[in-house]
C-alpha cells in the first residue's frame, strides 16, 4: 500500500482543482461527488463549448483515501468520463477505440501515474421517420481512471492531472492543443 500524502492533504488538492483555470472553451462546475467510493471526494463537470455549441462534455472525480487503497496503489484516484461528437467518417473508424485510448495515454505523458484503466466506446446512430432529417451521428466516450502520484509536500500537484484531462476533453472536441513557441509567454484570456 502506498501512502505518499497525509490526512490533511485532500483540502489542498481540492482547493487546487476548484481554483484551476482551463482554456477559454472549457466551462467547469462543481457537482455532487459520489459519497461511498472514498473517504473524501470532489466532482467537477466540464463542457467544451465553441460558438454556443457543446462539442464535448465530461466529469472528473477526485477520490482520496488517507491510508491509501490497495487496488489504487496510492491515495488519490482520478475517475473520469468524456463524451464527444465525432465526424461520422472518424466515428465509424474501427481503430477509433485504440486512437481514443492513445489520446488518454498521451494526455498523461509526463505525469506520475499508476494503475491506469478504462474503456473507449464508439457509437453511431441513424435517425428515421420524423427524425430522419437529423441524419447520422457519431460519438466517442472515454471512461478512464488512474492513480495520481502526488508529492506529500505539494498536494496541489493534482491540478496538473486535471489540466491533462481538460486537454483530453479539448482534443476529443476537435480543438487544437495550445502550444507556445520558445520564449513566448502566455497571456490569460478572460471570459466575457
Amino acid at each position: 500500500m502506498v501512502t505518499a500524502v497525509g490526512i490533511n492533504d485532500f483540502p489542498a488538492a481540492a482547493a487546487a482543482l476548484r481554483n484551476f483555470t482551463p482554456r477559454i472553451e472549457i466551462e467547469i462546475e462543481e457537482t455532487p461527488a459520489p459519497a461511498k467510493l472514498a473517504t473524501h471526494a470532489l466532482a467537477l463537470s466540464a463542457e467544451c463549448i465553441v460558438d454556443d455549441e457543446e462539442l464535448a462534455s465530461g466529469r472528473f472525480v477526485l477520490l482520496y483515501e488517507p491510508e491509501g487503497h490497495d487496488t489504487w496503489d496510492g491515495n488519490f484516484r482520478c475517475v473520469t468520463f468524456i463524451r464527444a461528437q465525432m465526424e461520422l467518417q472518424m466515428g465509424v473508424d474501427p481503430l477509433l477505440p485504440e486512437v481514443g485510448w492513445s489520446w488518454f495515454e498521451d494526455a498523461l505523458n509526463g505525469l506520475e501515474v499508476t494503475a491506469t484503466s478504462g474503456t473507449v466506446t464508439q457509437a453511431t446512430s441513424a435517425s428515421f421517420g420524423q427524425l430522419e432529417e437529423r441524419g447520422s451521428d457519431s460519438e466517442i466516450e472515454i471512461r478512464a481512471s488512474w492513480t495520481a502520484i502526488i508529492s506529500a509536500k505539494d498536494p496541489s500537484e493534482i491540478s496538473a492531472h486535471f489540466a491533462a484531462w481538460c486537454e483530453l476533453l479539448a482534443q476529443c472536441a476537435g480543438l487544437a492543443p495550445i502550444t507556445l513557441a520558445d520564449g513566448v509567454a502566455s497571456i490569460a484570456r478572460t471570459r466575457s
